[in-house]
């Protein structure tokens, strides 16, 4: 993987990170249509850079983000983070075995794709438009529905997102929390990551590291804005269209051996 390369594959995770499209699914397509071959550090690179993106999160949202005072919000995102630190740790030989399968992400791409075209009308009816009412049940809920993107294609906001609709979240409370929760859970995952392969890691990789964490951090930033406001007037339906098209590119893509 080359510097430009990296900065691609970055500008990937910035657009698609806090979309229900799947990052790390549009990561691994963009590293086999690159040429990218499957290594220890490009699986480390998809999931380290990922923390970039997620920090645009503390920058936009620093007032609600970093307010002692709210402990029991600090508390939630503890809570919600259990399931997928406890399940990663676990599954984490398979989890890195599906990041070498295109295919597990057409199918997971498509399948997301016909859920989200029926979700606002499965889960519209919200009760909650305030995080202070979430309680610590419905937090840990969020937090299993989040460990269903640890298969790629599945999208990590997509699950939280929806795992807050079915708490009865209105659809931008659960997207805000679904932002929040996403904090913890990548440091988590890069430290992990880190921790493990930092052995095999060089000086040009760490570089590598640096410059995808900063392009994803930017780029992010500005798709977080675009969502809500789009989600809050339209909804899920364009996502899951998109999903569907994708899917079925993809599909195409490896039936004709083009990515493999």
């Amino acid at each position: 993987m080359d510097s430009m390369q990296a900065i691609i594959i970055a500008i990937v995770e910035g657009i698609t990170e806090f979309l229900p499209i799947s990052s790390t699914g549009h990561m691994i397509i963009a590293e086999r249509l690159l040429g990218i071959p499957s290594t220890d550090f490009s699986r480390t690179y998809t999931v380290a850079i990922q923390l970039g993106a997620i920090l645009s999160v503390v920058v936009l949202y620093w007032k609600k983000f970093i307010d002692f005072r709210r402990w029991q919000f600090y508390l939630k995102l503890l809570i919600s983070v259990i399931p997928a630190i406890v399940l990663g740790f676990i599954f984490n030989k398979k989890i890195d075995a599906l990041l070498d399968s295109p295919l597990t992400v057409a199918i997971t791409m498509l399948a997301g794709g016909v859920i989200l075209l029926f979700i606002d009308s499965i889960f519209g009816k919200a009760t909650i438009h305030e995080e202070e009412k979430i309680s610590y049940g419905k937090a840990f809920i969020i937090g299993i529905w989040q460990c269903i993107a640890m298969i790629p294609g599945v999208s990590r906001s997509a699950a939280s997102i929806v795992g807050g609709m079915q708490q009865k979240l209105s659809r931008s409370l659960a997207a805000e929390f679904s932002f929040f929760l996403a904090v913890p859970t990548m440091i988590a995952a890069t430290g992990y990551k880190l921790l493990k392969d930092y052995k095999n890691i060089h000086v040009e990789q760490i570089k590598l590291l640096a410059i995808g964490n900063i392009v994803a951090f930017v780029v992010a930033v500005l798709a977080i804005k675009f969502f809500i406001g789009f989600l809050q007037k339209h909804g899920f339906r364009l996502f899951g269209i998109y999903r569907i098209v994708a899917g079925i590119i993809l599909l195409i893509l490896i039936l004709t051996g083009y990515i493999k």
